[in-house]
């Protein structure tokens, strides 16, 4: 019950942030990248489990999470660099480090939420 709860939250959330990356330069990346998320735990609601996917969507995803880490003006920049200033004082990504370190825990978020399934999958 509590799990088919998570991932109606989860799939509902995952298709809002595929949406409002729509209008963003790189949605070609965005929106799939959501969308896999959502259609899995969609499936997972109605007991639906796909291991073999999961470990792929969170392969990719954990790689590119660390490609953004270490990126210029990415999330160890933010650390390092920056001090780590607040996130979320605009939805405006009016510095640099801003959109890959909202990505990067974007890409946490949804790989927590797939190896949660993989887990009572297997």
């Amino acid at each position: 019950m509590l799990l088919s709860i998570l991932n109606s939250i989860f799939c509902v959330a995952f298709v809002l942030f595929a949406y409002v990356n729509l209008n963003d330069s790189d949605s070609w990346l965005w929106v799939p990248i959501y969308m896999v998320a959502s259609i899995c735990c969609g499936f997972a609601i109605f007991n639906k489990f796909y291991p073999n996917v999961y470990l792929g969507a969170i392969t990719f995803y954990l790689v590119y999470a660390v490609v953004l880490f270490f990126a210029k003006d990415g999330v160890r920049d933010w650390i390092l660099k920056y001090r780590s200033p607040s996130l979320v004082e605009s939805m405006q990504a009016s510095k640099p480090y801003i959109e890959k370190t909202r990505e990067f825990f974007g890409l946490l978020i949804i790989s927590g939420a797939l190896a949660l399934n993989y887990f009572v999958a297997v």
